[in-house]
């Protein structure tokens, strides 16, 4: 507990000296990081937050590096890409929280769950504080783990406060503890302030979840006596009640109780002090002895997905077979299972059911339940559960029942599966795969095309298929690859569409465009059911002479077959279902602007859906597509 408070202290020091920018301060909760770790396996996960300096120092980790971490140097942790305890260090079995407070649960969740299903006798511990008990995050993941008898330590840090809002204006009653009756699982409050009671209340608790898988709910009742950062100050604070928590410090407590118990003596203790001041004041002295941070560019970019080189597979048997659209990607999944002996497939009515377009049918016969997962309807857990998996070197593969349910998940993917790697160098292998589009008169809540709301995001991958054999293809090829995905499915074509694919294994390069016609005096650039309103209109200009490109993947995209194209049509018109403004085609459109000025010989025009949600009856759904706009344009196009 003295090292942390003694590397608080300092750092407030520093901040005041402006050679820090920030600080979040523990100060007075020690005894809940200290005990927790010290009770937990040096081998076992914990995640913790950003007043928990005390299960990192717990688990001796270098102070130079992390003193680097808190200028925002090269090497910190995050290479000056995160602040504070953003940060996982996995060879000490540490996962950091992102700012959002709950998502780390979700994770706590998936790593707890690749252990039981390795069969290892491990708990997984997780800290949040008493404001995020009120995220929709903390519901879910208990509830999950309780569902699925997982061996997660919760701790809620109770410290009164949500930055200034006090605790009466954020939840009912006295105890958050009780909430653990409504997952169906053990819970306890306990002093947070006493470390023999967190370590021995914590150690007996691990000791018995790991025999008997299943989560446990801890509330650690404790004060921070510095504001919610430096800036904030504690006038907020009644005088009462800090002078109660004053008299409840767990460090000066603690010494007291050693000294009176002849365990050290204060002399004893002194040598403690100097010694742990001079280890720290070393440390801060070589971290800001290094040289200032430097950068490149290419690196930047590099790190923001795992290094990841494609290989092809073609088929090893060249037996063909015709399929629909949904029975190859069926077909991709299964082949999966087989060649991935523990990925696991999730989501709502997956398992017996099939999902509600079948696509697993038959699936919990050969693979178990195991491994094809009905889960709960949650999907912020169900993503967080598939990065703490990945991060236990287990792939995943998460199904949306609908594309537009995703943003219950939204902030996992594009906070936590998007920027982990580029954070502190995780990978996050999961593949979300997402039905969309609309077509089949199923509303604005079943309809939506959006795969714009991610193309904004770095780190994740994009990929929308548009006929059997790529989509087969292309899916083996997300899976295959370690960083997270967006796979798109349009609903339309699951059982609509059919065509001859390679029955074995096989690949399809990611980021390459397919030409479907070639042409002389107009480009269409479009993906998904596009591709086919752009074959269909062929049919009303015979004399002209239209290219069309389906891109496949969408991040990246293939920009080598676009230019081409548009230097040898000058003419382009992009086409998607997505609504207009916004849309994918806008970014494409810039690109060609950019890049192919003075290849063109008209203007780039893009041709999408209407800027609404997408309407129910299927006259309105029909005036909604772009089908019917797309002759219109290309009549304009062909008058320059």
């Amino acid at each position: 507990m003295l090292k942390p408070r003694l590397i608080e202290e300092k750092m407030l020091i520093l901040l005041r000296q402006n050679k820090i920018s920030k600080w979040f301060s523990g100060i007075g909760q020690e005894a809940t990081s200290v005990g927790v770790a010290l009770a937990t396996n040096s081998d076992e996960y914990i995640l913790p937050m950003h007043r928990n300096l005390g299960v990192f120092t717990s688990r001796d980790i270098s102070l130079i590096k992390l003193f680097n971490q808190f200028q925002g140097k090269l090497d910190g942790f995050t290479k000056g890409r995160d602040r504070s305890f953003h940060f996982g260090v996995k060879e000490l079995n540490i996962v950091g929280m992102i700012s959002h407070l709950g998502p780390q649960m979700g994770v706590a969740d998936g790593i707890a769950l690749a252990k039981k299903m390795k069969g290892e006798k491990k708990a997984t511990v997780v800290f949040t504080g008493d404001g995020g008990t009120s995220e929709g995050d903390f519901h879910e993941a208990l509830n999950v783990a309780s569902v699925w008898d997982l061996p997660v330590l919760f701790v809620i840090e109770n410290n009164g406060y949500g930055l200034s809002t006090p605790n009466e204006e954020q939840f009912k009653g006295d105890s958050l503890a009780k909430r653990g009756d409504g997952y169906g699982m053990e819970s306890l409050s306990i002093d947070g302030n006493n470390i023999l009671e967190v370590y021995t209340t914590v150690k007996k608790i691990l000791e018995d979840i790991r025999e008997k898988p299943r989560p446990f709910l801890l509330e650690c009742f404790t004060f921070r006596m510095r504001g919610h950062e430096e800036a904030s100050g504690i006038k907020y604070v009644p005088k009462k009640v800090m002078e109660y928590w004053e008299k409840k410090d767990p460090l000066k407590n603690f010494e007291e109780f050693i000294v009176e118990k002849k365990i050290y003596s204060k002399e004893e203790i002194d040598k403690v002090r100097k010694s742990i001041t001079e280890e720290i004041n070393e440390a801060v002295k070589i971290s800001f002895d290094n040289s200032t941070i430097s950068f490149k560019e290419e690196d930047e970019i590099n790190d923001v997905f795992f290094p990841y080189s494609q290989s092809i597979k073609n088929p090893k048997e060249k037996s063909m077979s015709d399929k629909r659209y949904v029975d190859s990607i069926s077909e991709s999944l299964e082949q999966n299972l087989n060649k991935y002996k523990d990925l696991i497939i999730m989501g709502q009515d997956i398992s017996d059911y099939g999902g509600v377009f079948k696509v697993t049918e038959g699936f919990v016969k050969k693979f178990g339940k195991e491994r094809i997962r009905n889960t709960p309807l949650c999907e912020s857990a169900i993503i967080g559960t598939a990065l703490g998996l990945s991060i236990e070197g287990i792939k995943s593969i998460v199904e949306m029942q609908f594309a537009d349910f995703v943003t219950c998940g939204f902030n996992q993917i594009i906070n936590n599966l998007a920027k982990i790697h580029y954070r502190w160098g995780q990978n996050a292998d999961v593949v979300v795969r997402m039905p969309t589009g609309g077509g089949v008169s199923a509303g604005p809540f079943h309809s939506q095309s959006n795969e714009a709301w991610f193309f904004h995001t770095p780190g994740l991958k994009i990929v929308y298929p548009s006929c059997s054999m790529d989509a087969k293809g292309l899916l083996n090829a997300a899976i295959e690859d370690p960083n997270p995905y967006l796979f798109f499915e349009h609903k339309a074509l699951y059982r609509s569409h059919s065509e001859k694919i390679f029955n074995d294994y096989y690949t399809i390069e990611i980021g390459k465009a397919r030409i479907i016609n070639k042409g002389e005096d107009i480009s269409i650039i479009t993906y998904g059911m596009g591709v086919y309103w752009a074959k269909d209109v062929l049919k009303s200009f015979s004399n002209i002479s239209i290219e069309i490109i389906d891109l496949r993947s969408l991040q990246p995209w293939d920009k080598e077959t676009v230019k081409n194209s548009v230097i040898k049509t000058n003419k382009v018109i992009i086409l998607h279902e997505d609504c207009l403004t916004g849309g994918i085609g806008a970014e494409i459109s810039a690109w060609i602007t950019e890049n192919c000025f003075e290849s063109l010989d008209g203007p780039i025009l893009r041709v999408g859906g209407l800027d609404t949600p997408v309407p129910f009856r299927k006259e309105l759904e029909d005036n909604f597509m772009p089908k019917d706009r797309l002759k219109k344009k290309i009549n304009k196009l062909v008058s320059y």
